[in-house]
């Protein structure tokens, strides 16, 4: 087995419907170690990050985060063990405002 840890996506969403991140490729289990949320814009935006481990149902039944604030112009880390396995699952987020916030996700891919 190989582990490679990297960048394993970003987004900065157009609009306000939800979006995969990341999802795993076929024969690939990940570990998803942290999501670094940037707000450029010049006001407050809330944020939504799920995890549907066999599709792409992005409401309350995946929620991990709903509705956080991120405050203008900051950033937040967040840090945690999220395994994902296969290529049927998605880690997706939604923002209420867009092209103001960019997610990007560090993780790392066992093949």
């Amino acid at each position: 087995m190989a582990t490679t840890l990297k960048q394993l996506g970003q987004l900065t969403p157009a609009n306000t419907t939800a979006a995969s991140l990341y999802s795993p490729a076929a024969n690939t289990q990940t570990i998803i170690k942290s999501i670094i949320i940037c707000n450029t814009g010049n006001t407050s935006n809330k944020y939504r990050i799920f995890h549907d481990a066999a599709g792409t149902t992005y409401d309350e039944s995946t929620a991990l985060f709903w509705d956080i604030q991120l405050n203008k112009e900051s950033t937040e880390i967040l840090e945690f063990n999220l395994a994902m396995n296969g290529s049927t699952g998605n880690l997706a987020i939604r923002t209420d405002s867009a092209d103001d916030l960019t997610f990007t996700c560090y993780g790392a891919e066992i093949t």
